[in-house]
């Protein structure tokens, strides 16, 4: 497909995890905008007012007034009941006409970054940590291809997104560089175990949001700490909706190779 093909993702089920705030509201803001009428997006997170928030918001939209479907679930995606309330709200929208199924597996915690890796002796908080970031996300995508099996006519599309974390050791963020790259390994193999899903991990670089915030304040490594507080200093850290245009722009020219990391500075 080339990119003066595809103006839209198609009438789509999206499910966004980790929509109500940061990036992943602003993937919401951004599918809304590129689906074709009739298409539903099922948000979800653990903050229910501001979902329901968003969800009023997209209600108003352009899209909304021609017919987007914007259903929320407020779960927590590290307990099973959890994701098994996104999938039932999944499969309760999805109708013949469905052309595109897109999951998003947004939602992620940072971990303690005020640490350094020998201070992780409790198995239990470990355990905690890689079950909300790495567990969730193959357990629901595993579920959303199940429940949305191959058939004639349907497009599947799974987005991971990651990190440069992912690829590169950073000091005193042990347990997320750990999750980011378990994450992307998952998904390399889905996408060779898969050949007719779309498999993409997408890094949207350094972004101004509360996880930012966080990362520049409560960083154990004095020299990343600096480096975190230089980038928000000197206005070069991103907004989520240009990071947000980047993926958008390789969904639609769909050419990336499945399973690929696609970096923002690589778009």
């Amino acid at each position: 497909m080339t990119s003066t093909e595809a103006t839209d993702l198609g009438r789509a089920l999206c499910i966004i995890t980790g929509a109500s705030r940061g990036f992943g509201q602003t993937v919401a803001r951004e599918m809304s905008r590129l689906v074709k009428p009739g298409s539903v997006l099922v948000l979800t997170a653990r903050s229910g007012d501001e979902l329901r928030a968003l969800q009023a918001e997209l209600a108003e939209s352009e899209a909304g007034r021609a017919g987007l479907v914007v259903k929320c679930v407020v779960a927590d995606v590290g307990q099973m009941e959890g994701l098994e309330g996104i999938v039932r709200a999944a499969k309760e929208a999805f109708s013949e006409d469905i052309d595109h199924v897109i999951l998003v597996n947004n939602a992620a915690s940072l971990g303690d970054v005020s640490r350094y890796a020998k201070s992780f002796t409790d198995m239990a908080e470990v355990d905690s940590y890689l079950s909300l970031n790495v567990s969730s996300s193959l357990c629901l995508t595993a579920s959303v291809v199940q429940a949305f099996p191959q058939r004639p006519g349907l497009r599947r599309t799974v987005i991971n997104i990651t990190s440069l974390c992912a690829l590169q050791p950073f000091r005193s963020w042990v347990l997320y560089c750990t999750g980011k790259a378990a994450r992307e390994m998952m998904f390399r193999v889905l996408a060779e175990e898969e050949p007719d899903l779309r498999v993409l991990s997408y890094s949207p670089g350094p972004l101004d949001t509360a996880m930012q915030m966080v990362a520049r304040s409560k960083t154990a490594d004095p020299n990343l700490r600096k480096s975190f507080s230089d980038m928000y200093a000197h206005g070069q850290l991103l907004t989520c909706e240009a990071s947000c245009a980047k993926l958008m722009k390789l969904l639609l020219e769909d050419n990336y190779t499945s399973g690929a990391h696609i970096d923002i500075y690589d778009v």
